[in-house]
């Protein structure tokens, strides 16, 4: 559950003296949403999911209310995929006091048990449209870094979910000057570090026993989690930092 400061969005200077700043605005969504920025948040308000007040000189001001709706909007995109017409469409809905309900899709939470889609694989998959959308960038940009590997469509020409995750951080880490052309050897290391996971579970995949099978992809998660830890570790031991 977010935590804002107490308080909301009224009238007048004390009421002012409530309201966040982006950068508050971001610390506290980052409890929840680690890898949430502030062009993000920026990229959220142009598509009208909030709309925070301004100063005189033009910066933006958030309510607690606006912070409980950019989690509203960021948890459906984490664990239920959707499009932002359909979050926003949630949300007015909520307003007007309307029972609404999620669709069973995307990620389950520890402790829920896993919804039976009709087809499992389609609901971690996005068309090109909401694929630009959800990560704020042209289909110039994209096009781009399809040349370098960095996103790839599936067979069907639809993407998998994670791509929004992968061009967020391109279009990010290309505000520090970081070009797509340097990032394929990030995108080689990652190759080399799946198919070496691949690899090891790739004899249970074969296996006969259904229940044996079914045992690989957990044992491909925690593989996959292991190499991204270490990978990580790695990155700031070569550094010398520490992330929080």
């Amino acid at each position: 559950m977010l935590q804002t400061p107490s308080g909301g969005a009224g009238h007048g200077t004390a009421a002012t003296d409530r309201l966040m700043s982006i950068g508050t605005v971001l610390n506290v969504l980052r409890d929840e949403f680690p890898e949430v920025t502030i062009s993000k948040i920026r990229f959220l308000e142009a598509e009208g999911l909030i709309e925070p007040q301004r100063t005189p000189s033009g910066y933006r001001k958030f309510s607690a209310h606006d912070v409980e709706r950019l989690g509203h909007v960021l948890r459906m995109q984490r664990d239920h995929y959707l499009p932002l017409k359909v979050i926003r469409e949630h949300l007015e809905a909520m307003e007007r006091g309307e029972a609404v309900q999620l669709p069973a899709l995307g990620r389950q939470r520890d402790g829920e048990s896993a919804p039976e889609p009709p087809e499992a694989p389609t609901a971690a998959r996005i068309g090109r449209e909401e694929l630009l959308a959800a990560a704020g960038v042209g289909e110039e940009e994209l096009r781009e870094w399809e040349s370098y590997g960095l996103v790839t469509p599936l067979a069907d020409g639809v993407y998998d979910a994670e791509a929004v995750t992968v061009a967020s951080l391109i279009a990010e880490l290309g505000r520090f000057g970081i070009e797509p052309r340097h990032l394929r050897v990030m995108k080689a290391a990652a190759d080399r570090e799946a198919g070496l996971v691949d690899q090891v579970v790739a004899p249970l995949k074969r296996h006969r026993n259904p229940q044996t099978r079914a045992h690989a992809e957990a044992r491909t998660k925690e593989l996959a989690g292991l190499t991204v830890k270490l990978h990580a570790a790695l990155v700031q031991t070569a550094l010398g930092v520490r992330l929080p």
